[in-house]
């Protein structure tokens, strides 16, 4: 689920307050509902064109997509104009994709969600040396995942379950898989749990000579089918069914094959893999007889990386990473190739570093080393050997970028103390860095990385600043929790901005705390806390063990007990803040969503009455509810880890419960089910506890639409006011 929706808690209803201000305007609820605090990006996606030098956006109207110079600044071509574009039947564009060449650029509108990720959409074909706009396919029918071929004079992409083959010189298509069907088969395309817990919704890769295409097919059809009732408007509700395997049951059968374009033969590609495995990644190298094939086994601990020649089906083993605990498949993205070779993020010193290898997967060195972790690899250049990296090896509040040469020379890039995110040119010789800190919302600039000049700022979030020096309140403090079994949290406190030692105040613990999740960041976020402190209320953050940052031993000391330590971690917390002066120990509450939500009941039914009340949304309320890969990454099966189950289970653990509980959920949650809750609340009501429970009509994990959010966050202020 990657990290249960950790958007959700970061999408500006959090806050990292600026400094302390003199105004006098109190924070209303709905200016935070409504995302009046929110930091401005205007600017829109910059993408990077191949010769380094310029990059593209859509316009504000998304009418048309500009080109402009890194260096200058300036627009320098139109590429695409709704307005002069011939036989153009729309006004707005939602997305683009450009050929290699540049001939070619496929826009897309009338996106229609399916899941977190991933759309079908109507797709057109914008000829560009003849300004003439089409429907990509004849079918006219709504599309996923549109994919040119390297040489930009084919597209593959899906309908149906189905790939489907545009050529453009040709102006034909043509079907390439005929057996895809809804909820049984997909081609091309991934499954319900491939795309929450992997991020991934494109399986086919394009051999960079143009000859093969490679796609993973998937086979639903002994994957346990969930049935969501969806109420509407109707007199009698329907249902939505979709495939969703919880923890221990079947998933995927998953298959690799080729589809040769002069041919038009399928090929199935064997792997040399003996048990059950994931395959979360395709690519291939810049060698078109090798397709590079990443593999996961169920555990999750072994990951092994192939090149599979497209045409004979023969694979072999570049790379093997094995974990005592587990891999983290979000270091799969890591993995570039290049004519040198590739790029890998390992954890085998104990902490996340880059290493260079051949490409025979031969070690050619570990890049960077130290007792911090590396949080995203930029890039390699290969022609300078340099490796650009984002890191926490600072302090793991906060991140910085910097480049290192073949000789292990480093230099930081970034230069202001915060949350540094960069991403570079296609050539390195430019980077737009998104920053912000507890007192600055976010800036963007964009900078000449040999220097390091900031050419121009894109974005300054001044218009925000101005507003919020109206406002009365205190800016974030950070400091660190030190708990009975002897743990140094990290944490912040927000305070009412007429705050006094001398006063006892109630607290609100706000806290995520899912594997490898950071709630305590020195970056911008502003909003309920915030609130709540103007009412007289501590809200304070610590992040617990299992959390990023600080290293293997820390982030994964959860593993086959999730949940355990990190609820532990808040309740020694909150009775570690009860003994300071300014705390009134017999009112803390806790609260999160999702995972948090989770913890939220964890640390009330283990606290022994720490907690004065709490609430807890969206909650998975047993691991066994919740989908293989999240859970078994963590937990292995329940068939395995029975007693591990049943320790981490709020349902099992519901007699314990302490205190007063609000429980909130969406009926039409996809990700955690609406049915957690519900056997959650029959377990309370058969240990004789009383809770209030709220619920809302069809709305999934993330709880919002229309009045909602207002409603939800009035609802929880109200309870907190009541209780505390």
């Amino acid at each position: 689920m990657n990290r249960f929706c950790l958007a959700f808690l970061l999408s500006g209803l959090f806050a990292m307050g600026l400094t302390a201000q003199d105004g006098n305007k109190r924070i209303d609820l709905k200016e935070v509902t409504d995302g009046a605090f929110n930091q401005i990006s205007s600017i829109g996606e910059l993408r990077s064109l191949p010769d380094g030098e310029h990059y593209t956006v859509l316009n504000k109207d998304r009418n048309r997509i500009v080109k402009y110079s890194y260096r200058t600044g300036q627009p320098v071509d139109t590429l695409f104009d709704v307005k002069t574009a011939r036989e153009c039947t729309f006004d707005k564009i939602e997305g683009y994709d450009i050929s290699s060449t540049g001939y070619r650029i496929l826009v897309w509108n009338e996106k229609e969600p399916i899941y977190r990720h991933s759309f079908r959409a109507m797709v057109y074909d914008y000829d560009v040396r003849r300004n003439l706009v089409k429907p990509l396919s004849e079918s006219k029918e709504k599309i996923m995942i549109p994919t040119f071929s390297p040489d930009g004079r084919m597209c593959a992409f899906v309908v149906n379950n189905n790939i489907w083959l545009k050529k453009f010189d040709y102006d034909s298509e043509v079907q390439i898989t005929k057996d895809g069907v809804p909820n049984q088969i997909i081609n091309g395309t991934t499954d319900w749990v491939y795309e929450e817990e992997f991020g991934i919704t494109n399986l086919m890769a394009w051999a960079p000579n143009s000859e093969y295409l490679a796609f993973v097919r998937f086979d639903e059809t002994e994957v346990p089918e969930y049935s969501m009732q969806i109420y509407g408007e109707n007199y009698y509700p329907g249902f939505y069914n979709y495939r969703y395997p919880k923890a221990g049951e079947k998933n995927s059968k998953v298959t690799l094959h080729s589809y040769s374009i002069e041919t038009k033969d399928i090929k199935t590609l064997t792997l040399p893999v003996k048990e059950e495995y994931y395959i979360p990644g395709i690519t291939f190298t810049t060698n078109p007889d090798q397709l590079a094939v990443m593999t996961l086994n169920r555990t999750q601990n072994q990951f092994n990386l192939y090149y599979t020649n497209p045409k004979s089906g023969v694979s072999r083993l570049i790379l093997n990473d094995q974990s005592e605990t587990y891999i983290d498949s979000e270091w799969l993205n890591s993995i570039r190739f290049y004519n040198t070779g590739f790029t890998y993020v390992g954890e085998k010193d104990g902490y996340a570093h880059v290493y260079l290898y051949s490409p025979t997967g031969v070690l050619l060195r570990q890049v960077t080393s130290g007792n911090w972790d590396v949080t995203r690899l930029l890039g390699w250049d290969t022609e300078t050997g340099a490796v650009y990296y984002e890191s926490a090896e600072e302090s793991p509040l906060r991140r910085s970028v910097y480049r290192i040469d073949t000789k292990g020379k480093k230099t930081k890039l970034s230069t202001q103390e915060g949350t540094n995110a960069a991403d570079f040119s296609a050539n390195f010789a430019y980077y737009v860095n998104r920053y912000s800190n507890v007192r600055e919302p976010m800036q963007i600039t964009v900078h000449e990385t040999k220097t390091g000049k900031v050419l121009r700022t894109l974005q300054d979030n001044a218009a925000l600043k101005q507003k919020l020096a109206g406002y009365r309140y205190s800016p974030k403090e950070f400091f660190t929790v030190e708990t009975a079994s002897g743990f140094e949290l990290n944490a912040w406190i927000v305070k009412p901005k007429d705050f006094s030692e001398s006063k006892k105040y109630p607290v609100l613990m706000v806290q995520y705390s899912g594997p490898n999740s950071q709630e305590v960041l020195d970056k911008y976020n502003f909003g309920w806390e915030q609130y709540l402190a103007g009412n007289d209320i501590l809200v304070v953050c610590v992040d617990g063990r299992g959390t990023g940052a600080r290293g293997v031993g820390f982030r994964k000391s959860n593993y086959l007990r999730m949940g355990e330590l990190e609820s532990r971690d808040q309740v020694e917390a909150a009775q570690a803040l009860a003994k300071l002066p300014y705390v009134d120990g017999k009112r803390i509450a806790i609260w999160g969503w999702s995972f948090g939500g989770y913890n939220t009941l964890m640390s009330m039914s283990v606290g022994n009455g720490t907690f004065k009340a709490g609430i807890a949304v969206a909650p998975p309320t047993d691991w066994r509810y919740y989908d293989t890969v999240y859970t078994e990454r963590y937990m292995r099966t329940p068939q395995e880890n029975q007693k591990g189950y049943d320790a981490t289970s709020p349902i099992k653990l519901a007699a314990n419960l302490q205190g007063r509980l609000l429980l909130v959920h969406g009926t039409a949650d996809d990700n955690v089910h609406f049915k957690q809750s519900m056997d959650y609340a029959e377990s309370l009501v058969q240990a004789g506890k009383q809770f209030e429970m709220q619920f809302y009509r069809d709305r999934d994990h993330g709880i919002h639409g229309g009045n909602t959010r207002y409603h939800l966050y009035t609802r929880m202020s109200n309870f907190l006011f009541d209780h505390l």
